[in-house]
């Protein structure tokens, strides 16, 4: 099977590795925007050559899309024009859009919509690891308007990487990666912020910082290009969850003012639940 990869960073470039270790490609072909990402993907033995799109799209059995999301709602009315026996999946962190977008596409079955729950705060063709999705969650949205083929197509693939499959519908689904995984990011980006500026203020307080903080604040570090687009299109979720977020933090600074720290200790007691589900 002939597999296109769009994108050659961190996912694009994980999926490569686990494709060819699964022997579910015999070719796999790079498309970027980024010239020097697919040198490099090349050169790292993820990607066996590099083509224009359009010459890429016309080989190949199944096409990835591992852009963000903006770009994803750029490509993929195009590649559905042309599509024909090649399926069309996307990795993107959220879904409504894109769906939406197509779901009046006369070759709409040739989609499928993914989303494997899988990353690191790092990005590039150098990020890309074997182990990346090895035992993690793929979740795939509405799958009833896609081909059975398609889907077959995908569920095979998905089960040789060793991943968990489930299954949602794109509302559900932008709603829970908001809490799961979005409200995450956009934390950690405020917490970098924070400690940065009392840093211009205070100074030498990166000299205390320890796993605990490093741990807290990786996200920190992952790429805007791929974030902003992502808050944008599931911008009424994430907010959503900021409120809630935000009234928990004044709760909390409400019990230090008042020094209620019985209550403080109460919420902390419910918020040690959490080892019930994440083990």
């Amino acid at each position: 099977m002939t597999i296109t990869i769009i994108g050659t960073g961190l996912i694009g470039g994980s999926l490569a590795i686990s494709l060819r270790e699964q022997h579910l490609a015999t070719t796999i072909i790079g498309v970027d925007n980024n010239q020097a990402n697919l040198e490099r993907a090349k050169a790292l033995g993820l990607i066996d050559t590099y083509l224009p799109l359009d010459e890429a799209f016309a080989q190949s059995d199944l096409v990835i899309l591992a852009i963000p999301v903006d770009a994803v709602l750029h490509l993929l009315p195009g590649l559905l024009d042309k599509a024909t026996k090649q399926v069309i999946m996307d990795v993107g962190s959220t879904k409504e859009k894109i769906l939406d977008l197509v779901k009046d596409h006369p070759h709409r079955g040739r989609f499928v919509a993914a989303h494997p729950m899988a990353g690191t705060e790092y990005s590039g063709p150098d990020a890309a690891t074997s182990q990346l999705f090895l035992h993690k969650t793929m979740v795939l949205c509405d799958v009833k308007r896609s081909d059975e083929d398609a889907v077959e197509m995908v569920e095979d693939l998905v089960e040789k990487l060793q991943m968990r499959l489930v299954y949602m519908n794109a509302k559900e689904h932008d709603l829970h990666t908001a809490y799961v995984s979005h409200i995450s990011h956009i934390t950690s980006f405020a917490l970098a912020l924070t400690v940065l500026q009392k840093e211009r203020e205070a100074g030498r307080i990166f000299e205390l910082a320890s796993g605990g903080f490093a741990s807290t604040v990786r996200l920190a570090k992952s790429s805007p290009d791929m974030w902003v687009p992502i808050f944008k299109h599931n911008r009424n979720n994430v907010l959503d969850v900021l409120d809630e977020h935000i009234h928990q933090l004044q709760s909390m600074k409400s019990m230090l003012e008042n020094e209620d720290y019985n209550s403080f200790y109460k919420a902390i007691q419910r918020a040690n639940k959490i080892k019930k589900i994440l083990k």
